[in-house]
């Protein structure tokens, strides 16, 4: 199909292939004669333009009220009047003609006589609001009657009104019929479309994507070599289930995808969806949550119902914590989470395997997911999509790098090996901002210069160089800098720096010190921790060092040191008095991480010693520390220089001068 196609063209080929399989509708194409089918007139009269709408009906309805009460009512004017008023106008021979009914007395000036007369002369107009009539309560009076006669007034009984069928149909049980149809109007235009409406709680409100429609490809996942490899089995049951069940082998109902967030959980299973070619029903935990008891369950039963029906099939809950965790301990109350939980533990156990349904779920918590949710027969299989290491990294960037113009002169090996700790999804993020950065910066393709910033700019903040700081400040800020670098630089077992600035990024970084590591590390000995806290100290010991006085600026500095020594002694067994016991608190250690904080389960004179110990820890790296940069003050200064005229040093910059320094080939900067 052309870019540029007539849309009468498309309704001509919708209708040749519909209604002529033959592909000849020379017959139908044939014009009457004497009628010109292409005028304009009936292509505004074409039948697709008129469709049935309930306001049509409503219409009507309304029309036909208004014409029952046209013709059912008395269209004279008439004027309301006391009763005494009412007895002089007949006294002074005003009206001549009452009429008596059962509880009011209706005066006119003619009598009938007269207004055939008047009408047939077409005296009264064309109005019949030209008649006026006197009209009053009635009241029992024995004299009135004597003085009708007395005057010769024309008077009669008028009989009680009976309203007919069609105005008791129009007057009752119209008002009620529109009252139904408005209301099944609303709600039909409030179910419309998903059918997730008000009156569908029980509904599922997963997304199905139909089979092959994902996309998504195992190829099109990098990263996470390890987790591919598990979850081709599951592709391959899918499309070859009788070579499993052959050999008596049976599939794992449930695939529980674990990892931090960001690392490709939800990737992974649509690449498992569009491998094997299946539908794929995408759900998250928090759909099946409603304020309404029993909807959650309801809504589990509706999923495994429309799953069975599409067999085989994924069915993928997303954030599967949401209503899987665990019920022990739970003080909440929660009755309607709980049942959630129990159907769907029951819909686990309600089918078999071999009819093709497969349940992968994803979550970055599963610590707290019930037991019960992990036992096998129900999620069998628990597949950890960790984050990537230098070669997982390196291939993600050159999968989001594809669609990018990337420069000849870019090394993604470079970068990768500075984004260590980062998921996919910071890769990805890092890939696009820097694309975004040679766009601002008016180049036609990304520089190694683009994915530095990028980097920068996703761990340590925006760069703020509107952030004006007075000169005492900036001063200090190049001495803390410059003190974490040194000792990184002099620590045999620290990171290398890569980069030195004094240019405020995020909310509160007045500065930053980034550092490389050489390799990716899964361990780390007590004496690389300690490194670690002296690199962390060398801020706040320049600015003693130089000012004799400490500042807020190392605030976040002395917490990180201070957690690494908590942890050294409470989870690492690295202290003198418990060196092979953990001292847990109520937080304790999670499969995917853990942290110091909680209710401590050991005593106060142990708690008296983690303190004094992280005391006396602290300040001897600090005095080591001290030591280090007193020896190196005149570098100290000569670096804080330079990186006070120049703002930022790389990494080969940085090296260069402690080399030219301590060579003695060194030039003074000339600052302004």
């Amino acid at each position: 199909m052309s870019a540029q196609q007539n849309p009468d063209d498309t309704y001509r080929h919708e209708a040749k292939g519909s209604n002529n399989p033959g592909g000849n509708n020379d017959d139908r194409n044939k014009k009457e004669p004497g009628i010109h089918n292409d005028h304009p007139i009936f292509s505004k009269l074409s039948p697709k333009q008129f469709k049935y709408s309930i306001w049509y009906f409503l219409a009507i309805l309304i029309a036909l009220t208004f014409v029952n009460s046209y013709f059912t009512t008395d269209h004279t004017r008439q004027q309301q009047i006391e009763y005494n008023v009412f007895k002089n106008l007949v006294e002074s021979g005003s009206i001549r003609r009452v009429e008596i009914t059962d509880d009011a007395f209706i005066g006119y000036q003619m009598t009938r006589a007269e207004m055939q007369d008047a009408a047939s002369v077409n005296q009264l107009g064309s109005s019949p609001s030209a008649v006026i009539a006197y009209t009053t309560y009635r009241i029992e009076d024995p004299a009135f009657i004597p003085l009708l006669d007395a005057q010769g007034i024309e008077y009669y009984a008028a009989a009680p009104y009976k309203p007919s069928i069609i105005s008791t149909l129009l007057g009752w049980i119209l008002p009620f019929a529109i009252m139904i149809l408005l209301w099944q109007f609303v709600f039909a235009k409030m179910n419309k479309g998903s059918g997730q409406g008000v009156m569908s709680f029980n509904q599922n409100k997963a997304k199905i994507v139909a089979e092959g429609d994902t996309n998504i490809r195992f190829a099109d996942v990098a990263g996470a070599d390890e987790s591919k490899l598990e979850l081709e089995e599951v592709v391959d049951f899918l499309q070859n289930s009788t070579k499993y069940t052959d050999v008596g082998g049976k599939i794992p109902k449930g695939v529980l995808l674990v990892g931090p967030p960001g690392t490709g959980k939800t990737l992974l299973a649509k690449a498992v969806a569009g491998e094997a070619a299946v539908p794929f029903f995408r759900m998250s935990g928090a759909d099946f949550v409603e304020m309404f008891v029993g909807v959650g369950a309801a809504r589990v039963r509706d999923l495994f119902r429309q799953a069975r029906e599409k067999a085989p099939c994924i069915i993928f809950i997303d954030e599967i914590d949401a209503i899987g965790k665990t019920r022990s301990g739970n003080v909440s109350g929660n009755d309607e989470r709980e049942q959630t939980l129990n159907q769907l533990l029951v819909e686990m156990d309600g089918f078999d395997s071999k009819t093709g349904v497969i349940i992968i779920g994803a979550t970055n918590r599963p610590e707290i997911l019930d037991h019960a949710l992990l036992r096998p027969g129900r999620f069998d299989r628990q597949v950890l999509v960790d984050k990537p290491d230098l070669e997982g990294r390196l291939s993600i960037l050159k999968i989001h790098a594809k669609p990018v113009k990337v420069a000849a002169s870019v090394d993604l090996r470079t970068v990768a090996q500075s984004t260590a700790g980062l998921s996919g999804a910071d890769l990805a993020n890092i890939v696009n901002e820097a694309a975004l950065l040679a766009v601002r910066n008016r180049r036609k393709e990304v520089l190694q210069e683009d994915f530095e910033e990028a980097i920068e700019k996703s761990i340590a903040g925006l760069q703020r160089k509107g952030r004006i700081m007075n000169p005492a400040e900036r001063e200090r800020v190049a001495y803390h800098e410059t003190g974490h670098a040194l000792t990184a630089y002099f620590t045999k077992r620290a990171d290398k720096v890569i980069k030195i600035s004094i240019i405020p990024r995020g909310m509160s970084a007045l500065g930053y010190t980034l550092q490389q590591p050489t390799e990716d590390r899964f361990l780390l000995s007590q004496s690389e921790i300690l490194d670690t806290i002296d690199v962390l100290l060398g801020g706040r010991v320049a600015e003693q060092l130089i000012y004799d006085e400490i500042s807020t600026g190392a605030g976040n500095d002395i917490s990180r040191a201070s957690d690494y020594v908590r942890r050294m002694i409470t989870e690492y067994g690295m202290s003198d008095r418990f060196r092979n016991i953990t001292l847990p608190t109520g937080q304790g250690t999670t499969m995917l991480g853990s942290g110091y904080g909680g209710q401590r389960e050991f005593s106060e004179d142990t708690q008296m010693y983690i303190d004094t110990e992280t005391s006396r820890i602290v300040n001897a790296e600090y005095e080591k520390v001290l030591a280090l940069l007193t020896d190196k003050k005149p570098l100290l200064e000569h670096i804080t220089r330079t990186l006070l005229e120049i703002e930022t040093i790389d990494g080969a910059k940085f090296k260069q001068l402690i080399e030219e320094f301590e060579a003695g080939v060194t030039q003074e900067p000339v600052l302004v």
